[in-house]
């Protein structure tokens, strides 16, 4: 069992004295380069506390649209041929959630302050829950 803190823990710990101890200490250039460091930690660890289950779940809906298990390259490249060659296409059942749900976990991780994925959180649209109208 590992003892506190805990990796998340760190890397919070870390950021926030980049941040609120460093950061106004330093010139320009080293604040910029530190605050690209604090970044990618925030980076890590929402990644650390949400990848396992994005993943989780991305697989599981893989293999329900595909109908079969494999790996997750794997089935993601079939879904992308399949969809290529028009045997699924965004009205197959569960196709529009999946491409939903994955992209918007993948912008939890990635980039939760992009303006498109915040604008749709305030629409009440959150991970999970997929446009039903295109034109929207």
């Amino acid at each position: 069992m590992i003892d506190e803190p805990r990796g998340p823990d760190v890397l919070a710990a870390v950021t926030k004295w980049l941040r609120e101890q460093l950061l106004p200490q330093l010139p320009d250039t080293a604040r910029f380069q530190a605050m690209v460091a604090a970044n990618a930690l925030d980076l890590a660890l929402r990644e650390w506390r949400n990848a396992p289950a994005d993943a989780a779940h991305e697989l599981e809906r893989l293999c329900r649209l595909l109908g079969r298990d494999g790996e997750p390259r794997e089935l993601n490249a079939e879904l992308c041929d399949a969809l290529l060659e028009g045997r699924l296409g965004l009205d197959t059942p569960g196709v529009r959630e999946h491409l939903w749900t994955t992209t918007m976990a993948k912008l939890a991780i990635d980039q939760p302050r992009y303006a498109s994925y915040t604008d749709e959180l305030a629409r009440g649209r959150p991970p999970g829950n997929p446009i039903h109208d295109p034109k929207e």
